[in-house]
């Protein structure tokens, strides 16, 4: 009889060790989209050279995702040309998994152009039509919810990159599972505006700007955006104010965290940085307001830098910011 026990035991010992491998292997964020390669210049018209760098929102969480530490992996599609070697390279360059990336020989990797005005304006130019990323669809759920994310970075933009990325994202939602369901609006201009009604119920994580909060609620006030949000079934928000700051719900309403920018030379890729702070944050075991803190941190050092995700602090330094994020929560919490 002794002998019949303990083989249960040592069973269960093997299963919970299994699953304890398993979980150390487990992804802490996927971000779902498209990565392109951007060519900018003073001049498009009359420029000789481009500066060259690849840029893409979700590629741009993952990154400050990765540089704090945690484990990253973009899902995307690329073509077989050099521009998508350039984004394998470069996203496998910033620490993000790139198992998650499919090369497709059929369709080319997007581009797109920024041409910098003399009063500091910017004028973008894309060219994604057709590209691999736009051909993404619920197929390319599988792989994704195969590596079992503790978090899915989804957003308005990937949706509104065709049919078939709007069906990705939506299955995504839906079939989330334990993983939390991140939902980004990055509503743009230049695409037209997804119906994300139907995502907010699964949404355990809205992060969006006041600009986008007046296209989806109607509203830019904190607490009638809360409001809002909450009857709308999503979880936890946060509001991005721009210079403004931003806000997380506090056991009595909104709280407000004022903006780390010091100087802003480029302002494109804060919301990117500030939403992969916070979440980075949040996943660690820090609360709303230490992740805000953190993510308005890096969104101040992102605006400082031109380009994307130049501004963010080494890995030995996010690492430092997000261990005194960390801190903090423990301090307010004795």
């Amino acid at each position: 009889m002794t002998g019949h026990a303990a083989e249960p035991e040592a069973g269960a010992a093997s299963r919970a060790d299994a699953r304890a491998q398993d979980d150390a292997g487990r992804l802490d964020v996927v971000g779902v989209g498209e990565a392109m390669v951007l060519l900018e210049a003073d001049d498009l018209a009359g420029a000789a050279r481009f500066d060259a760098s690849v840029a893409g929102a979700e590629l741009n969480v993952c990154t400050a995702v990765a540089r704090l530490g945690l484990r990253a992996a973009f899902a995307s599609r690329v073509g077989t040309d050099p521009f998508g070697t350039r984004v394998l390279r470069d996203a496998a360059d910033r620490g993000v998994d790139t198992g998650l990336m499919i090369t497709d020989p059929g369709r080319p990797t997007g581009v797109f152009f920024k041409e910098i005005r003399p009063d500091g304006g910017r004028r973008v130019h894309y060219y994604r039509a057709g590209s691999a990323a736009s051909a993404m669809d619920v197929p390319d759920a599988g792989p994704i919810l195969a590596r079992r994310p503790r978090a899915m970075v989804v957003s308005g933009l990937t949706a509104a990159l065709g049919p078939g990325p709007a069906r990705l994202v939506a299955a995504l939602c839906e079939r989330a599972g334990d993983a939390l369901v991140v939902l980004d609006p990055n509503l743009r201009p230049a695409l037209p505006v997804p119906a994300l009604a139907p995502l907010l119920p699964r949404a355990g994580l809205l992060v969006l700007g006041q600009d986008e909060s007046r296209v989806l609620f109607g509203e830019s006030d904190p607490a009638r955006v809360f409001a809002a949000a909450r009857a709308a079934g999503v979880g936890e928000v946060v509001l991005k104010g721009g210079p403004e700051g931003a806000w997380y719900a506090g056991a009595s309403g909104p709280v407000h965290v004022p903006s780390a920018a010091r100087e802003v030379r480029d302002p494109v890729g804060a919301g990117d940085a500030f939403l992969g702070g916070y979440l980075a944050a949040r996943l660690s075991g820090a609360g709303p307001g230490a992740a805000t803190r953190l993510g308005t941190e890096l969104a101040g050092r992102v605006v400082a830098t031109p380009g994307d995700t130049s501004g963010l602090p080494d890995p030995d330094a996010a690492r430092a910011l997000l261990r005194h994020a960390l801190a903090e929560e423990g301090a307010a919490g004795r």
